[in-house]
């Protein structure tokens, strides 16, 4: 990839920081620097010779979109300003990744979620991704990559845990969501594998690798590592948890992506567990 211009956008978020650290050449864009989703600003900027384009940019503030007040920020980020990219990376015949999510799906599907699924989102957030990926797939030489459950450089849910644990309070977590972590580190380590092995163009579901899990299994996991009881963490049912709480975005049950179609090109992601670990040792240094 030395011989190509690669520009991120989103630099500053947990995969646009994943990325750069595999792209140390790569041009680094965020809203100081450009406001994809106004036409003109992305005209204005210098695409000469860039032959990958990242877009790690994305509104993911899931219950803050549901308020109609967000609405055109929603749409901007996540749909505007995937079209805008798009269209630069077709004019420059660049390749263009995207990232999307499984909120794109309604949760129903009976195990793990293949990419060719009908998308059905049961929330504004989900359906602003599901409407940015059709731009994104419109791009001749794209990747999309849909994940889940994103732990990086940055605020997440494991990193909230741990703060919990460590100041003694004892969490309420879902443990009817099942799905896997994925590791910023490993997203970018796919997109990598993706472009320099020159597997098809096209959607890959991309997550951390190992058995189904739910967000309270993963909140155990992190309070046994930072020395507290398993127990400390209340086991609720996602009904249980949003009782009460106006203006919260419907959650797809279901967030378990098939990995088969990624891991036939030769990429392996690491077990959820084990990454874990290792993140954990990393807050803990």
């Amino acid at each position: 990839m030395s011989d190509v211009r690669v520009v991120i956008v989103g630099a500053k978020g947990q995969v646009g920081r994943a990325l750069a650290r595999r792209f140390p050449d790569a041009e680094l864009l965020d809203r100081e620097e450009i406001d994809a989703s106004d036409a003109g600003s992305v005209a204005r900027h210098d695409w000469s010779g860039a032959g990958l384009i990242v877009n790690a940019a994305a509104y993911t503030q899931v219950d803050a979109a549901e308020d109609p007040a967000n609405l055109a920020a929603v749409r901007a980020t996540n749909v505007d300003a995937v079209r805008n990219l798009a269209e630069v990376a077709d004019r420059q015949g660049a390749t263009f990744v995207h990232f999307s999510t499984e909120y794109v799906f309604d949760g129903t599907h009976d195990g793990p979620m293949p990419e060719d699924l009908p998308t059905a989102p049961l929330s504004v957030y989900g359906q602003s991704k599901a409407d940015g990926d059709r731009a994104a797939t419109a791009v001749e030489r794209h990747y999309l990559l849909r994940t889940s459950w994103v732990v990086g450089d940055g605020h997440n849910f494991v990193r909230t845990m741990a703060s919990l644990a460590d100041r003694g309070i004892e969490p309420s977590v879902v443990a009817d969501q099942v799905g896997r972590l994925t590791f910023a580190e490993d997203l970018a380590a796919a997109v990598v594998h993706l472009i320099e092995t020159g597997a098809p163009f096209g959607t890959y579901n991309v997550t951390s690798d190992g058995p189904p899990s739910t967000w309270a299994e993963v909140a155990e996991i992190v309070f046994a590592a930072r020395g507290r009881d398993r127990s400390a963490v209340s086991r609720v049912s996602t009904e249980e948890y949003f009782a009460g709480k106006p203006g919260i975005a419907s959650r797809p049950l279901n967030s378990l992506l098939d990995l088969a179609k990624v891991t036939a090109t030769g990429f392996r992601p690491r077990d959820w567990r084990d990454a874990l670990r290792e993140y954990l040792d990393t807050l803990s240094s």
